[in-house]
């Protein structure tokens, strides 16, 4: 199971965009990266494709490493360590470390 997943809230606790919320675009494959709405943003130089469609440059998000990422829990809002109990029923839950509260 894995700890940050599709449309979580997550801040950054390293790098560039340190202390920075942004929510998870997509997990890309392998798991070991992520990207963040808003976040570790690149320029790029975009061509004019279309008749109707601007040239120029633009900012776009960059994979930024799952390690460099906490998850950010709303009941205790600060971001926290994330993990895993098995419920009754015998499907996985994840938890805050700190409050215990289910995410």
């Amino acid at each position: 199971m894995q700890k940050i997943k599709k449309n979580d809230i997550v801040q950054v606790i390293k790098g560039k965009d340190k202390g920075k919320q942004g929510k998870v675009i997509s997990v890309l494959a392998g798991g070991s990266r992520a990207l963040v709405e808003g976040l570790n943003l690149a320029k790029k130089h975009k061509r004019q494709s279309r008749q109707d469609q601007k040239g120029g440059i633009v900012s776009i998000e960059m994979p930024v490493s799952i390690s460099n990422l906490m998850l950010f829990c709303k009941h205790c809002s600060k971001p926290s360590r994330v993990g895993i109990t098995i419920l009754k029923d015998g499907t996985k839950s994840r938890i805050c470390k700190s409050c215990k509260a289910a995410l």
